[in-house]
């Protein structure tokens, strides 16, 4: 019998059974206690053995049972009992430390029920090690602080709150909820958040009330995407309302036609142009209605805010009275959030790279369904791989000058006037790599790719 067949070197391995599924490993562990748990005493003697079945890693696609045969010992000065410590073990969960530290990472990426099925435990006794796992990887993983940061929100079960970082298209953070006080609350718990300048956000209050409470020098920029999907919705509207007018072939063909209604007339092809065209004759209050959306794109084109400011009053204008119910929706919030909108000109940050998440983790949502938030959280923060550790858009580096050559002149002067004499370079101290958060890119490339 090999002394160290699992590589547990405290432990002696007596005996050893296997069956299809299973090892059944029989130990003892190589030192007995030398001193009382309680008092500290090394007066003891043997008070019998316990054995305890321990969970250990799965060696060659097998699960294994540890059979430790534990020491009952009897301290002679406070004549109490007890069982001996055993050494890499997890007593709380009756399994090795490598084991729980193994469950721990691989429940990340992979699905709690293959764990337990792979390892023989109950799938709850995975959900606690993960739920542990993820909160010492909150205490000791610290993403930087976006200057430029991204509030948004994706669907996961529900509508939950995105923290993202814009100039390095990575996530920051997930929040369980988007109201005003989760929102408050973290960002209230972010080292350097004073020196945050900008925040894109959707047309959401309890967003915006949060950011002008806790970092009211951070410049606001209601996200342009947000904005012209408005004008897209105030087109569906329209659309919808002229189907009670059209025969059932006709209402499949604009169904089918609708996209081209979404999309920029610069961006239309000749087949979708002769399309379009065709509803648009037929059904004049659609034609305004698509020229209407057009001019509002225009506003984006505008080269700064006044001139925007300008271009939307003409739009607002140019609005007739039919169109002002479908189209209301997008004129309120312009006129209620006028001024973070036309920050944008000025600033023009967006979370538009976001966006491209909703579709992909909605698929992973569907993969890992009966998943709680938590755990699709902590597959999405902190699986390996995925964290960014370099700004893209790096510090001014100074340039230094080469080293002068050191003539015999030089030395001569350096010698005479010591004090003048330039002082060595000292070595660049190389702190702890900065952690931006999980790069946008890699993560949807993992969904796609099914890896999470």
């Amino acid at each position: 019998m090999p002394a160290n067949l699992l590589n547990l070197r405290e432990y002696e391995i007596t005996r050893l059974d296997e069956n299809d599924h299973d090892y059944h490993v029989w130990a003892e562990v190589k030192q007995p206690p030398t001193a009382c748990l309680y008092c500290r005493s090394d007066n003891l003697v043997g008070f019998g053995r316990r054995e305890q079945l321990i969970k250990d890693l799965p060696m060659h696609g097998k699960r294994v049972g540890l059979y430790v045969n534990a020491r009952r010992m009897q301290c002679r000065t406070c004549d109490r009992t007890f069982t001996e410590l055993l050494p890499a073990v997890d007593e709380k969960r009756a399994m090795t430390t490598r084991l729980l530290a193994w469950i721990g990472k691989a429940s990340v990426s992979r699905t709690f029920a293959s764990i337990a099925e792979e390892i023989g435990i109950a799938e709850g006794t995975v959900r606690s090690i993960f739920r542990s796992y993820v909160s010492e990887l909150e205490r000791t993983i610290r993403f930087e602080t976006p200057k430029w940061m991204g509030i948004d929100e994706i669907h996961l079960i529900r509508p939950r709150c995105v923290i993202s970082n814009i100039r390095n298209n990575t996530i920051v953070n997930l929040l369980p909820n988007r109201d005003k006080k989760t929102v408050t609350a973290y960002l209230s718990c972010l080292d350097g958040r004073q020196d945050v300048q900008y925040v894109a956000m959707d047309m959401w209050t309890p967003y915006r009330d949060a950011v002008r409470t806790v970092m009211p020098q951070a410049r606001i920029i209601i996200d342009k995407f947000h904005v012209v999907r408005m004008a897209n919705d105030a087109i569906e509207r329209v659309r919808k309302a002229l189907r009670s007018d059209l025969t059932v072939s006709q209402r499949r063909g604009l169904m089918h036609d609708r996209f081209l209604l979404l999309k920029r007339q610069r961006d239309l092809d000749e087949r979708e142009r002769l399309l379009l065209d065709g509803w648009v004759k037929n059904y004049p209050l659609l034609g305004v209605a698509y020229r209407l959306k057009e001019a509002f794109y225009g506003c984006y084109d505008a080269k700064s805010a006044p001139e925007a400011e300008h271009v939307f009053s003409r739009w607002l204008d140019s609005v007739p009275a039919a169109l002002r119910e479908p189209f209301g929706d997008l004129i309120r919030a312009y006129s209620n959030w006028n001024a973070y909108i036309l920050n944008y000109f000025e600033h023009p940050v967006t979370n538009a790279y976001t966006e491209s998440l909703n579709n992909l983790i909605r698929v992973m949502n569907r993969l890992g369904r009966g998943y709680s938030f938590e755990a699709l959280r902590a597959k999405i923060l902190f699986t390996e791989g995925m964290h960014k550790h370099t700004n893209s858009r790096p510090k001014f580096a100074r340039i230094r000058e080469a080293p002068r050559e050191r003539t015999l002149d030089l030395m001569i002067y350096e010698k005479a006037l010591p004090f003048h004499r330039p002082k060595e370079p000292q070595p660049i101290r190389v702190g702890t790599p900065k952690n931006y958060g999980v790069d946008i890119s890699t993560l949807i490339a993992k969904l796609e790719a099914g890896d999470l």
